[in-house]
Formats: C-alpha cells, structure tokens, sequence
C-alpha cells in the first residue's frame, strides 16, 4: 500500500488536464466529479487492455483529490500486506485488481467493511484488465468491485497517441519531430505506458548526450541499453 499524504503531490502530468482522453470522455467526465467533501458514491471500476489508460486516469483521480486537499490510499496488486484503512482517507484506490491473490483478496474485502463499519465517507476506484465479472475473485469482492459505475476503457487511435506524444513533449519543453514519434509508433509497443517510458528514457538520454533528438539518437539509446522493440 501507498498512502499518498496531503503534501506528496503527483507530477503535473497525471493530471486530468494532461491527458489525452481519446474515446474515454465518458470515463473521464465521471471521474472528474468525484470530489473530496462530496458524499461517496458508488464504486468506480475502469477495466481495458494493458496501454488502455487505467492506471493514468486512477492517478488523475488521485491527484485531483489531493490538489483539493484530499488524501489516497493506494493499493496495487503486487503491494506488501497489510493493507489498512486509514480514517482519514477520502479516496482509496486498488489496481490491477485481476492480479490480486488470495491474500490480497481478502484484504481488499477488508477495506470495504473496514469502511462500511467506521462509516467513513471514501470513494473508491479500481481498475483491471478485465469487466468485473470475468475478474478471477471471490464472489463477494467481485461483487463490491461491479456493482457501481463500470467503464470500459479504449486505448488511443494513432492520431491521438500522436497527441498524448507531443502533448508531454511540450510539457517537457523538448522538441521531438515527427519522424521520431513516427519512428516510436512503427518499431515500439502503442500502449501509452511504454511509450511514455520510452520518451522519458529519451528525454535523459538526449541530455546525457548533449544532443537535439532524432532518430539516429533514439536508435542509439536503443542500441545502448538493449530496450527489446517487439
């Protein structure tokens, strides 16, 4: 578990207004209204394929909440347990929830009654490769995760993923030509969360370098730290 305290607050770039929502608007204009202070709802749970933008749109939800003056409880399926709910919480979010095993299930479900018993007044989100009900959970987590609101997320057409580059490319300050990310689109996995690595690899790299980036600098950092393009 990651508790993300009032103080630590997520880059500018996992914000709402940093992303590139694509065909996700709906997804988005939802979790744009959970608002700490606010009375919890339902559930949100977001399930699509790796590179589909859960995890991104999870920590826009977390940095919204902290931004106005909220605190999170974040879980992720490969973190140490125990896992305890904190009073003070008003958003709790659980990823990669298709990863959970046993034990993990079962602290998953405790948070829930934890926060049933106390009370408490936390919104909860979660997210998964796959809908609710094909998750491999028991029944009663299954079950808490679907019964809210359920987005299916879908991942970025070209022109959009083109977007989100240059997007964070400017963000960044950092001129990265066409032929660069045309190059990264034909030789590299879409999905946003390797892209978005491979460009922050980059940003460094060219800095180490002392040199604009280009395609002949990206095939050397490849060259130079054996990155596997699939």
């Amino acid at each position: 578990m990651r508790q993300l305290p009032l103080p630590m607050h997520l880059p500018a770039r996992d914000g709402f207004d940093a992303l590139v929502v694509g065909r996700n608007d709906h997804a988005v204009q939802h979790l744009r209204g959970l608002l700490p202070g606010a009375h919890a709802g339902a559930p949100v749970y977001l399930w699509g394929t790796a590179g589909s933008g859960k995890t991104r749109l999870l920590r826009a939800l977390a940095a919204q909440h902290q931004a106005l003056g909220g605190r999170v409880g974040w879980f992720d399926a490969n973190d140490a347990l125990p896992w305890v709910l904190d009073e003070s919480w008003s958003l709790v979010v659980l990823d990669r929830c298709e990863a959970l095993d046993a034990a993990r299930q079962q602290a998953a479900f405790a948070l829930f009654v934890a926060a049933g018993a106390q009370g408490a007044e936390v919104q909860w989100a979660a997210a998964g490769r796959l809908p609710p009900v094909d998750l491999p959970l028991r029944d009663d987590l299954r079950t808490r995760l679907g019964w809210g609101h359920v987005f299916a997320l879908q991942p970025l057409a070209e022109d959009e993923t083109r977007a989100a580059l240059r997007r964070e490319a400017d963000r960044r300050g950092i001129l990265l030509p066409d032929e660069v990310i045309a190059h990264l689109l034909t030789h590299f996995d879409r999905d946003m969360v390797h892209l978005m690595a491979l460009l922050d690899r980059l940003d460094g790299f060219s800095l180490a370098e002392k040199r604009h980036i280009t395609v002949p600098l990206l095939k050397k950092m490849v060259a130079d730290s054996a990155i596997p393009a699939p």
